[in-house]
């Protein structure tokens, strides 16, 4: 039954009367894809040796246990937008003798295979390759990356069963950054706490039978899960569901740009690819903690503005690099009615800009690492708010490309084209090299003055810069529209 699931599949995917298009970034994700595998097959040889060298005084297995809890938290969190839950047709086979025992067993094999578990393998079995051939005994690595897999097999049916709810994502990330804030704190030490427990998956063999066992169980409450679920008529089922009485009222006192600001709230909250950009917008405020923790990077001025753009721009970047692609569904119809395109084109515009003011706000705690921080991520905000924000609004009108919203945004290339990539230059390059030249020429303080002042004048020339963003977008109306109705394009 295994084998004709895995026809059909295939057969599935050659027929498709989508097969073909977009081929060239299919490829290209491809290239990338085993680039990313040929870094992890080194990250994972010299893990040993990096280990040694950092902890010269302890054992690197010992290390790798005391931080195995984050990479399943991480892992957790990422497999949440990455990985697409394994579905195939199956209300054809609901009407046939095939048994759903079979169907949800298939299920739950091919996401067994996906690539996401394989990852893990391309670092773990490396490393543990180093270790034996440094005299660790072949029996202890070879059971603990067994255990090692066991446990890639639990998140992955954890996963499954988690991945629709929001509640389980907050919890998540709520207790990732609990446990790094505990043991950065020298509140609590988790690091201490889950390391044993995880070394003696390596010091003691016995104990992969826990894992193991782990996984068993999981898998099983998903295939009860998964056969309960399997009914002709589930789909026909009606769901009693609270209606959400939030109608975004307030947003009238904006005129005319509450209007389109309601919509846009509303879609944001209500799409998955949307939604997703607001939680890793707000994840990415605690990217700085990476650099300013490090002393390596306590000289590297330009990194610092870097972080400034990025932090305080994350949302414009990955919300605003879309736009009007994210109205796609009914841009068309929306450009037959008397719709002011420059209220539209500013309601983004004001959107994008709470954003970057939220996100800097966010980002004020970073002055407890100096208050040249807090001036560059001050500057840098207001080069956003004043330069960015047009610059991405006038490149959205080379959007072509449709997008749909219920999609997961991560290993999804749709509605991407060159213009996301010609766009970061302007948007993030440009501003680092202008910092740079004017922090290595003259000093610190010259450099952020003359990214505040771009944005200042930038904010000031608003109106105008929106004109004529406004007259690109009637240019390309019909284009755009055009493209946006092509859905597999």
């Amino acid at each position: 039954m295994f084998k004709k699931f895995l026809g059909l599949q295939w057969k599935s995917f050659f027929r498709s009367a989508n097969f073909g298009k977009s081929l060239g970034v299919k490829i290209i994700m491809g290239f990338f894809g085993f680039i990313m595998l040929l870094y992890l097959l080194a990250a994972g040889g010299g893990m040993y040796f990096i280990l040694r060298k950092i902890f010269p005084d302890q054992n690197p297995m010992w290390i790798i246990g005391q931080y195995f809890i984050y990479w399943i938290l991480i892992e957790l969190f990422l497999r949440y937008f990455m990985q697409k839950l394994p579905v195939m047709d199956i209300k054809p086979f609901l009407a046939t003798p095939v048994k759903k025992s079979a169907i949800a067993h298939y299920i739950l094999g091919r996401s067994a295979a996906s690539v996401y578990n394989l990852l893990s393998l391309f670092f773990f079995v490396p490393f543990a390759i180093v270790l034996m051939f440094n005299g660790y005994p072949a029996l202890n690595v070879l059971l603990w990356v067994v255990a090692i897999f066991a446990i890639v097999l639990c998140v992955n049916y954890v996963n499954l069963l988690i991945n629709k709810n929001d509640k389980a994502l907050i919890a998540i990330v709520s207790i990732l950054l609990v446990g790094y804030a505990l043991d950065y704190f020298q509140v609590f030490s988790v690091k201490e706490f889950f390391g044993p427990m995880f070394h003696a998956l390596y010091a003691y063999p016995v104990t992969v039978l826990i894992p193991l066992g782990l996984a068993v169980l999981v898998y099983y409450v998903n295939y009860k899960f998964l056969r309960d679920k399997i009914y002709l008529d589930a789909s026909l089922r009606t769901k009693a569901k609270e209606a959400n009485t939030s109608d975004l009222a307030w947003t009238k006192r904006f005129g005319e740009l509450g209007t389109f600001l309601q919509l846009d709230l509303k879609m944001i909250w209500r799409n998955k690819r949307t939604k997703s950009q607001v939680f890793i917008s707000l994840l990415f405020v605690f990217y700085g903690l990476i650099f300013y923790t490090q002393d390596i990077y306590a000289e590297m001025m330009p990194m610092k503005a870097f972080l400034g753009v990025f932090m305080t721009g994350i949302f414009l970047s990955n919300f605003g690099q879309f736009i009007p692609a994210w109205d796609s569904s009914y841009y068309s119809m929306m450009m037959s009615q008397n719709i002011p395109l420059r209220k539209y084109l500013e309601s983004k515009a004001m959107l994008i800009s709470v954003s970057v003011v939220v996100m800097f706000l966010l980002t004020i705690p970073y002055v407890y690492f100096g208050w040249e921080a807090l001036a560059i991520n001050l500057a840098c905000a207001l080069y956003n708010l004043g330069v960015n924000i047009p610059v991405i609004l006038f490149f959205g009108s080379f959007n072509k490309k449709r997008i749909e919203l219920d999609q997961s945004p991560f290993g999804n290339m749709q509605g991407t084209s060159a213009t996301q990539f010609l766009i970061m230059l302007p948007v993030l390059v440009l501003p680092i090299i202008l910092f740079t030249i004017f922090y290595y020429l003259i000093s610190f303080e010259v450099a952020v003055i003359v990214l505040s002042v771009l944005g200042i004048i930038g904010f000031a020339m608003k109106n105008y810069l929106l004109n004529l963003i406004t007259e690109q977008y009637r240019r390309k109306k019909y284009g755009m529209i055009a493209g946006f109705k092509q859905k597999n394009g």
